[in-house]
């Protein structure tokens, strides 16, 4: 899925159904948004609004005819009253189907279940509901022309620290291209150092550095790019199986200060080869 990234207020024609491309939303058919109020006993403010409830509320809907169609589609937009008709996105759901034994002679319940889809928009993405705000059941065609009003800046994320870092391949895409972790940018562009990757599937390991002007940060994108770095045993195991990247942890093991010697980031780097075994059992080749 794409991220679109932090704008808005929008003086601009984008729309919602722009937003869903950029996501990876390509059929509109099989989309249903829909658009909820504090007005119901499990919705009476925003406090009221968790994913418990969210999910609780929308997986129940009132038999007979009605907005809500009889025959719903495969995804499913959950926008909430934002003031006037602004509407904030507030969950994304794949309907799995029908529970028809939980049935009653005036409810319908269905099996709801989170969806990845825009799941990096919930609650940032707002949108302008049309005239008829009465009509809270909207096909995805129709949605799509909902203009878009904002898509709020991420929630920024705190550095948790050089010795609280495990992440997986996603994350550490995330980590080197995200505003929302500049923080992190920050303090792993100012650092030489040591870096572990440990491959989850099998126990093994790869002991790194980052020295000189690339630092860790640098070092890191290059992996979140390729998903080897260029290091010739992660190279190969890549080219016979390109999915195993999804198992790799990145880990620092040591942090130096931008002008430590290169002698003693080489000492601390032969040190943690030995120390793990990488050459013997790992991915280092030397």
């Amino acid at each position: 899925m794409s991220s679109l990234g932090a704008f808005g207020p929008f003086n601009t024609s984008l729309n919602l159904g722009h937003v869903l491309a950029a996501g990876g939303v390509d059929n509109l058919g099989d989309l249903l948004a829909l658009r909820h109020t504090y007005t119901e006993d499990l919705l009476r403010s925003a406090s009221d609004a968790t994913p418990g409830n969210l999910l609780t509320y929308t997986r129940e809907q009132l038999r007979g005819p009605g907005k809500f169609p009889q025959d719903p589609p495969g995804l499913w937009a959950v926008f909430i009253a934002d003031g006037g008709r602004r509407s904030r996105l507030v969950a994304v759901y794949e309907n799995h189907g029908e529970l028809v034994d939980e049935q009653t002679d005036t409810l319908r319940y269905f099996d709801l279940r989170e969806s990845p889809a825009l799941a990096d928009l919930c609650g940032r993405l707002v949108v302008e509901w049309s005239v008829d705000a009465i009509n809270w059941a909207k096909q995805g065609a129709a949605a799509a022309r909902f203009p878009v009003l904002e898509i709020a800046d991420p929630a920024i994320v705190a550095f948790p620290g050089f010795d609280n870092l495990v992440l997986s391949y996603s994350e550490l895409r995330e980590v080197v291209t995200e505003t929302r972790y500049g923080a992190w940018q920050t303090a792993l562009g100012a650092v030489q150092g040591i870096y572990v990757i440990t491959d989850t599937a099998n126990g093994k390991h790869y002991v790194g550095k980052a020295d000189g002007a690339e630092r860790i940060l640098g070092r890191w994108r290059t992996y979140a790019e390729t998903g080897h770095g260029g290091n010739v045993r992660l190279v190969e195991l890549l080219n016979v199986d390109p999915t195993r990247v999804e198992h790799f942890q990145w880990s620092l093991l040591r942090v130096f200060a931008p002008g430590a010697m290169p002698d003693a980031v080489n000492e601390s780097e032969a040190h943690f080869k030995k120390a793990l075994g990488t050459v013997e059992h790992g991915y280092n080749g030397v």
